[in-house]
């Protein structure tokens, strides 16, 4: 009887969000022309799955919420796969956006992310467990960093999102053998094929 007479409970349930959402820059912008000042708000937005997926999206509004929705639209356009190997980057790598300059190291397990402002943002939201950074241009541009370690992350020699080592190097091994097998044969021929003739003709000389 208490089964039965149990309320449904139709309240809207909140769903999981696809992407974690991080604001990382808002600032007001105001553009002059013959009509006057026009006020504007610029919102750049990381988001991230925290599975190997990010992307950072950079747009105005005219309020804040309006800009920031624009921001994340655009930011789901240009998601980027991450290849994670070993729980870090597979190789270290150093890129360039407008003055920002940006360079990512493999870490041990353990070590976490050693690094700050943009750049742990966006590493964070990404999923990288163990990574070590360093900013070596001297601009504090929130957007150039954050386009700067866009451009390292993009820049990983990855296959179908996941960075696969082993097959690169069997294919190096394989490309060895092949270069040293035509070599030995071709040497192998030089010894054995002229020593034949010359063995003919002292035994005539020695019977004439």
């Amino acid at each position: 009887m208490n089964k039965n007479n149990r309320k449904k409970d139709n309240r809207p349930r909140e769903e999981k969000k696809e992407f974690d959402q991080y604001i990382l820059d808002l600032a007001r912008v105001t553009r002059v022309t013959e009509g006057g000042k026009h006020l504007s708000f610029r919102a750049c937005v990381i988001l991230g799955d925290r599975k190997g997926r990010v992307g950072f999206g950079l747009s105005k509004g005219k309020d804040v919420q309006y800009g920031v929705e624009k921001a994340v639209r655009q930011a789901k356009k240009h998601i980027i796969n991450v290849p994670i190997v070993n729980d870090t980057i597979p190789h270290p790598v150093i890129s360039k956006a407008n003055a920002a300059v940006i360079m990512l190291k493999p870490a041990p397990k353990g070590s976490g992310i050693i690094a700050g402002g943009a750049v742990r943002a966006v590493l964070e939201l990404a999923g990288v467990p163990n990574v070590s950074s360093k900013i070596l241009g001297r601009t504090k541009n929130k957007i150039a960093i954050v386009q700067a370690t866009f451009a390292a992350l993009q820049s990983f020699k990855s296959k179908n999102g996941r960075y696969d080592v082993m097959a690169k190097i069997k294919e190096k091994e394989q490309n060895k053998k092949v270069s040293v097998e035509p070599a030995v044969v071709q040497k192998a021929e030089v010894k054995f094929t002229p020593a034949k003739p010359v063995k003919k003709e002292t035994k005539k000389g020695n019977k004439e």
